[in-house]
């Protein structure tokens, strides 16, 4: 997620890259702009309003891509340029499974901007009832705060995974596993840490793509696991 936009920005329409756009861009930015175009295109064709903006300025230690919300509008945001993070999200990917991963990563950003969209961000499926605990003492309080925090940025984390999870199934079912397996690397880390992107619980309901058969969107279909995950997640 990216709050607050960087105010520098190439914003481009994408539909598809026009030559004017285009010349802008680097390779590595068409490439990853291409990959993502599919999920924009059924993105934008949801009725979803989505802005895509490119970082023209270096920008190391960025997520290469990110989704911010501004104006009720999702702003797509790719940062590239000088960022070393743009190649190794990717380590160990064979280049010709890296447009897939892309693709998936775009997918996540669009879950994410559902959820903006639809004003869910941040709360429970409708009729899906938490037990909470009751924090004593000033301290305990603030603890309970941030976990909490923590807690309801990783489950948006793991509804925006499943999402990705969701499309490439719909889209490429053959390099289903592969894009899971890769999932599972990135989020490793912070399973180690318990960090907001620890989504673990929720890749494994999606061990076999067919949890992905049903009717419906990658939106409605990422729910269904989505809401089973939560039931779990303290």
């Amino acid at each position: 997620m990216l709050k607050p936009l960087l105010l520098m920005n190439l914003l481009i329409a994408l539909s598809p890259l026009s030559a004017v756009a285009a010349s802008n861009l680097t390779d590595l930015e068409s490439r990853w702009l291409q990959a993502g175009q599919p999920v924009i295109a059924f993105a934008r064709a949801q009725g979803l309003p989505i802005d895509i903006i490119v970082q023209p300025q270096d920008a190391p230690g960025a997520v290469p891509l990110a989704l911010g919300y501004e104006a009720g509008r999702c702003k797509l945001v790719l940062s590239l340029r000088g960022n070393a993070q743009a190649q190794s999200v990717l380590h160990g990917v064979a280049p010709a499974r890296q447009d897939a991963m892309i693709e998936a990563m775009t997918a996540h950003e669009i879950g994410h901007c559902q959820r903006y969209a639809q004003g869910d961000w941040h709360a429970l499926p409708r009729g899906f009832v938490e037990r909470q605990g009751l924090p004593s003492g000033r301290q305990q309080g603030k603890l309970a705060q941030l976990e909490q925090e923590l807690r309801e940025t990783r489950r948006e984390e793991a509804y925006a995974d499943l999402v990705a999870l969701a499309w490439m199934h719909g889209r490429h079912p053959g390099q289903y596993q592969d894009v899971l397996a890769w999932m599972r690397g990135v989020r490793a880390g912070d399973a180690a840490q318990g960090g907001s992107h620890a989504t673990q619980a929720w890749l494994a309901l999606a061990d076999d793509g067919a949890v992905f058969d049903g009717p419906g969107s990658p939106f409605e279909q990422a729910q269904v696991l989505w809401r089973q995950g939560l039931s779990s997640d303290k």
